[in-house]
């Protein structure tokens, strides 16, 4: 029988890693939200000007609640910014303000990683879906569920599952980093932030980017560990 405890292990220590790091990021995010920057630019209008500076005229800048909750939405076009970014006037907030529009760059751009990783939105989300399910019916019912079907065909079905996770997380990775290294050279070129300021938000986009990493990371480990369980299977 398959047992996913080795699985949510690696699963928890990467888990306390990423928590680990967001909490590094939010200690970061709050000390860096307390010295006004020098421009006085909110992040709403970090976000508008860079914007226009890229050309781009039919995204919208909106406010979301929540902590954290920046994103920029692809399909109605807007880069959706938290509450405390929106109205921040710090190095932070320009640096969240300008990764997300950094994104919209991107798709105004056709980013190939960005257009990657919306068709792998689905198969990611089914993945996850598949796998809930599963563990759900090994807690509940896991004689039948082997009984009705070879280990092998289980075993493969989760590798591929885990291989979606994985890819997405994998491509993700460039789609982050590439929006923050335009958001970092927007902020030096525009002339936006002092040298102290743009350190600052250098600071708080790396300390994001981190948690992408760590969340690539514990998803190929885990792919890894049930290939192995299959190279296992195969042997016996």
């Amino acid at each position: 029988m398959i047992s996913f405890g080795p699985a949510m292990l690696i699963g928890l220590v990467f888990m306390g890693i990423g928590l680990l790091v967001s909490w590094r990021l939010r200690s970061k995010f709050q000390e860096f939200s307390k010295i006004p920057s020098k421009s006085g630019l909110s992040g709403r209008e970090v976000a508008e000007r860079m914007l226009r500076d890229y050309g781009i005229y039919d995204v919208r800048v909106t406010c979301v609640p929540g902590q954290l909750t920046d994103h920029y939405n692809p399909a109605d076009k807007t880069v959706n910014l938290s509450e405390e970014v929106y109205h921040g006037t710090n190095a932070a907030s320009a640096a969240v303000a300008a990764h997300e529009c950094g994104h919209a760059v991107q798709h105004a751009k056709a980013y190939a990683p960005l257009q990657w990783r919306s068709k792998l939105v689905p198969l990611q989300h089914i993945s996850g879906m598949f796998l809930n399910i599963l563990m759900m019916l090994t807690f509940i019912g896991g004689v039948v569920l082997f009984e009705s079907f070879p280990v092998k065909w289980v075993l493969w079905a989760i590798v591929i599952a885990y291989g979606f996770i994985a890819l997405f997380s994998i491509v993700t990775l460039p789609v982050e980093l590439d929006a923050s290294k335009r958001a970092l050279n927007w902020i030096e070129r525009s002339g936006t932030a002092t040298r102290d300021e743009y350190e600052r938000s250098k600071t708080a986009l790396n300390l994001a980017a981190t948690t992408y990493v760590v969340a690539a990371l514990g998803a190929i480990v885990t792919m890894f560990y049930y290939i192995l369980r299959l190279i296992g299977v195969n042997n016996d």
